[in-house]
């Protein structure tokens, strides 16, 4: 008989107490002394401390985001793949948060000012680290894989109508001791950028985002028959012609990795097809760091001026843009050495 689910337990030291963290994706009685609580329906996730229990804050635990054991070993072996072809020197890290564990790829001089890198979805920190290679010149870099995304961090996925995703990453920043940080994100990892400036700006000295997602939405006509109906078509039918119209529209050149990648992910890893929620002004308005946004002509999924249009609107701290021309959602190598420069002539 399977078990009715699982759970997560992990210990937290400080000079005074110990903290331990629970989370569970089932109905179960937590009892420390006299204390019982049992979990809401919405599966949340608790602490418990040497005072007793305290409810932390609800979130979705999924049993697992793979559709298998194979499928998540597959996609996990062409994510080393990709990792041990970076040709650079790196080590890894692994810090754990209040929703999980995160795993995190370091390069560069360690005296350098310290970079966080956050890749888009349906990808991972050494996808970031090989299009965004030249930053280890100038940054201590860390790339970090985003939970809830097919990589070596925990298989949980906040709420993007809440700051956790800003929750999550200011805690990974707490437990790398960094401060005066450089953000840098990529598509979905540019939104992260913006959960964590709403919710805490304190450690961060500027924010890159490079063709950021939750600014504007896709144009209706190119973003539905370029993008999401070849998508769909893939994922029911299995047809490779679909996943290359798909990624032509995607990509401004062709990448035969992320082919490799996205023909397994899209189909043995669980999609979230959420409607990303756009940046409120309001929220824009709590922005005081720098943000540097990137953007491509030709991006159906982030249409470049649109984009930069209403950035202007909505961030008061707003400070510059990089057009990219003949740029698709994801630029092209050349396109990629440019907003390298871009970001560290700025910085």
């Amino acid at each position: 008989m399977k078990p009715p689910g699982y759970g997560l337990l992990y210990f937290s030291f400080s000079k005074h107490d110990l903290n331990i963290y629970f989370i569970s994706n089932f109905d179960l009685n937590i009892k420390v002394g006299e204390k019982c609580l049992k979990p809401s329906k919405d599966k949340s996730r608790y602490k418990i401390g040497v005072a007793g229990i305290e409810c932390i804050s609800p979130l979705t635990i999924m049993k697992s985001l793979y559709k298998s054991a194979e499928n998540k070993k597959e996609i996990l072996a062409i994510y080393q793949e990709k990792l041990e072809g970076l040709s650079m020197n790196y080590s890894t890290q692994k810090v754990l948060t209040t929703f999980g564990e995160t795993n995190i790829i370091i390069t560069g001089n360690p005296s350098n000012p310290p970079l966080i890198l956050l890749h888009g979805a349906n990808a991972c920190a050494p996808v970031a680290l090989d299009e965004m290679k030249g930053l280890a010149a100038t940054f201590r870099v860390y790339a970090v894989d985003i939970i809830g995304q097919p990589n070596l961090s925990a298989e949980t996925r906040p709420s993007m109508k809440t700051e956790e995703y800003g929750q999550w990453l200011n805690e990974v920043i707490t437990q790398l001791s960094l401060v005066q940080v450089v953000l840098v994100g990529v598509s979905f990892g540019g939104f992260v950028c913006l959960k964590t400036l709403i919710q805490d700006p304190s450690k961060i000295k500027k924010a890159f985002l490079i063709v950021p997602v939750g600014i504007i939405n896709a144009k209706p006509w190119g973003g539905l028959f370029g993008l999401f109906l070849p998508l769909q078509l893939y994922m029911l039918t299995k047809k490779e012609a679909f996943l290359r119209t798909f990624l032509n529209a995607l990509f401004t050149e062709n990448d035969s990795y992320a082919f490799k990648s996205l023909s397994r992910i899209l189909l043995y890893f669980k999609q979230d097809f959420t409607l990303i929620p756009l940046i409120s002004e309001e929220e824009g308005r709590k922005i005081t760091v720098p943000i540097y946004v990137v953007a491509g002509t030709d991006d159906k999924f982030s249409p470049g001026k649109q984009m930069l249009d209403r950035t202007a609107k909505i961030f008061p701290s707003f400070a510059h843009s990089l057009l990219l021309k003949n740029t698709k959602h994801v630029p092209s190598q050349t396109q990629n050495r440019e907003i390298e420069k871009f970001i560290a002539e700025t910085v």
